[in-house]
């Protein structure tokens, strides 16, 4: 048989350049959001099963410093719904939320003078959780618009994330505020789920589905109401912190970023090896392992990810044969892409392509 690079259809984009649309959505969000979900979803689903397949220890510690793939967040959330009615799973995990949970961060939450200033430390420290949310405080003529923004097509799972981002603030808000919080109303831009009860109950207010935003309407006087433990001067500590800790967040999810470009590139070559790609970002061995580490992540599992976030990406595309898929995410035929698809995401590519998987 030839070399699956000879049957490459002519016209393929192979060598070191990958269609950089690929490679979108592949931001990371703290492996604690995955523990709450699956814990919220209860008994009816396999959670050790689950958390394994999402590369988390199902007896490990909840550290939020440990990040996943925000693809692989949003197909655990899939896969609960494939097990469990997920109606009122947002609202569920959101409610379980805690200040003590997000480390400084719940404490500068809590810390906070008020809620509009609570608000405000989420707005600028986002990053320290999540690489694929940013928030926003906009004025509103009844008080303020807290908005979520997510990019990315409204699948299932990010749906479902944006119900629980925005439910968990509300929880955390009940935790620091002196007297009872309800929004004025929330927004989503997703369809309405089969029932919008729970939502409703937990968040005390109209909620409106088919909106333009994904959003928090809270008033005025519940953002301008002192917390029960805002403190300036503890406040002024643990910013500090929280300022040192981003610079190195944004440091390191910029080399995870370039890591993962540096991989794609490689990958039409065969599995990469990681002083390959260290020395192509200007890194020994040591301090890329050493770097990645402390974001959560190994050599091994960026390049798992890599690859699979590529291969469904490349097979949504609909562009690529599954042969030039399997070379480019660098695989040496296609049975060992097609196995490796499987243990991925639980079908065959062909199967998965076919069913139109939304990206």
């Amino acid at each position: 048989m030839r070399p699956l690079s000879s049957r490459i259809r002519p016209g393929c984009r192979l060598g070191p350049w990958i269609d950089p649309r690929m490679l979108r959505g592949m931001g990371t969000v703290t492996s604690l959001f995955a523990r709450k979900m699956v814990a919220a979803a209860g008994d009816g689903i396999d959670a050790p099963a689950l958390l394994a397949w999402a590369g988390l220890d199902p007896v490990g510690p909840w550290d939020p410093a440990v990040m996943i793939p925000a693809e692989t967040y949003y197909t655990l959330l899939e896969r609960i719904a494939e097990q469990v009615d997920v109606t009122d799973l947002p609202v569920r995990g959101g409610a379980a939320m805690r200040c003590d949970d997000y480390g400084a961060l719940g404490l500068a939450w809590k810390a906070a003078l008020d809620l509009m200033g609570s608000f405000a430390r989420v707005e600028r420290y986002a990053r320290l959780w999540t690489s694929v949310v940013r928030y926003e405080r906009r004025p509103d003529a009844r008080g303020m618009l807290f908005i979520l923004h997510r990019p990315g097509a409204r699948r299932l799972g990010l749906r479902l994330s944006n119900e629980a981002t925005l439910a968990s603030a509300i929880s955390l808000a009940r935790q620091v505020s002196r007297a009872p919080v309800s929004p004025l109303e929330v927004r989503f831009r997703h369809a309405a789920p089969k029932t919008t009860a729970h939502h409703e109950a937990w968040f005390g207010c109209p909620v409106w589905f088919g909106a333009d935003l994904d959003a928090l309407l809270i008033s005025d006087e519940a953002l301008t109401r002192p917390n029960i433990l805002g403190d300036e001067g503890i406040s002024r500590y643990l910013i500090s912190h929280l300022d040192a800790a981003l610079a190195r967040v944004t440091e390191d999810g910029d080399l995870v970023t370039q890591a993962r470009d540096a991989i794609a590139r490689a990958l039409s070559e065969g599995p990469p090896r990681m002083d390959a790609i260290a020395q192509g970002l200007g890194l020994s061995a040591r301090s890329f392992h050493r770097r990645l580490s402390e974001h959560g992540l190994t050599f091994q599992t960026l390049t798992d990810t890599t690859r699979r976030e590529l291969a469904e990406g490349l097979l949504r595309d609909g562009r690529h044969g599954l042969a030039e898929i399997a070379f480019l995410t660098g695989f040496s035929d296609q049975s060992a892409f097609t196995r490796a698809f499987k243990r991925w995401v639980g079908e065959t590519p062909a199967n998965y392509r076919k069913a139109g998987r939304s990206p």
